[in-house]
């Protein structure tokens, strides 16, 4: 007997995959592009982006002024994302706006700004403010040292070590880090080379480890700011794969500046 086989009428879509916050290739952190005529089905959008299986892919509707943008880990969407937002600016600076200086992006975070000079690209992102709190046992337990102070800022938490040795030898065990309410962890020491550095670990959204996270620079560079008595720091954060970013507190605002290299681009098949 024969087999009838449906076939899913499907749409071809333009996907990068771009590595941010570096410039060489399988450094930095990576994220897709893909971008979009219109918003696709939520559904649809979070199995792509699952499909990916990157910490986060951005969908982008390139317009003017004004481009929407939204970002998506494998498991959820996210309100702000510097990475993958620097990965969008560079594919929009190169092959849709190649005349601009300036792109605006509309984001679940009000507008965000990227500007560019020569291969840099600088974020213009919200400073997010922390209230200190007492350190949680069940955390320090969980990424296996103890913290000198910890912060809060909504679901995230920045804890604060002495030594920058401390931070890279961290081996948390994510299933406890999953397990507690905050969700997004942030760790950070005085640097060696650079004026700080850091690390994030972010189980509760499907992210055991991020390479290099621009938005938690919304809150690691008005603390370091405010305690180095600085404006203008240089970061690192020191993942295996690591990145580099130029930082600056402008009032109520972050730069957050890096570069990016594309690792590929192509066509997804999406359904109709």
């Amino acid at each position: 007997m024969a087999v009838i086989v449906f076939q899913e009428k499907t749409v071809k879509l333009p996907m990068y995959q771009i590595d941010a916050f570096t410039n060489r290739l399988f450094a930095g952190n990576p994220a897709a592009v893909v971008v979009l005529d219109q918003w696709l089905a939520d559904e649809t959008m979070q199995a792509i982006a699952a499909e990916n299986n990157l910490s986060e892919t951005a969908f982008v509707i390139p317009s003017e002024p004004v481009s929407a943008l939204r970002w998506l880990t494998p498991k959820t969407e996210v309100n702000l994302c510097g990475h993958a937002t620097l990965a969008t600016a560079y594919v929009l600076f190169r092959d849709y706006f190649v005349d601009h200086q300036r792109l605006r992006f509309s984001t679940h975070s009000g507008e965000l700004a990227v500007t560019r000079d020569g291969s840099l690209l600088r974020l213009d992102f919200p400073a997010i403010a922390t209230q200190e709190v007492p350190v949680d046992q069940a955390i320090a337990t969980a990424l296996g040292a103890m913290p000198e102070a910890a912060y809060l800022s909504g679901h995230s938490m920045l804890l604060v070590f002495a030594k920058e040795n401390t931070v890279q030898k961290l081996n948390p065990d994510f299933g406890s880090l999953r397990a507690l309410a905050q969700g997004r962890f942030c760790v950070t020491a005085p640097g060696k080379e650079v004026d700080f550095v850091s690390r994030f670990f972010a189980p509760g959204v499907g992210i055991d480890e991020d390479p290099v996270t621009g938005s938690a620079h919304c809150i690691l560079i008005p603390y370091w700011a405010e305690r180095l008595g600085k404006t203008r720091l240089l970061a690192r954060q020191v993942s295996a794969r690591g990145g580099d970013l130029q930082c600056e507190l402008c009032g109520e605002r972050v730069g957050i500046s890096g570069e990016a290299v594309e690792y590929l681009r192509g066509e997804i098949n999406c359904p109709e």
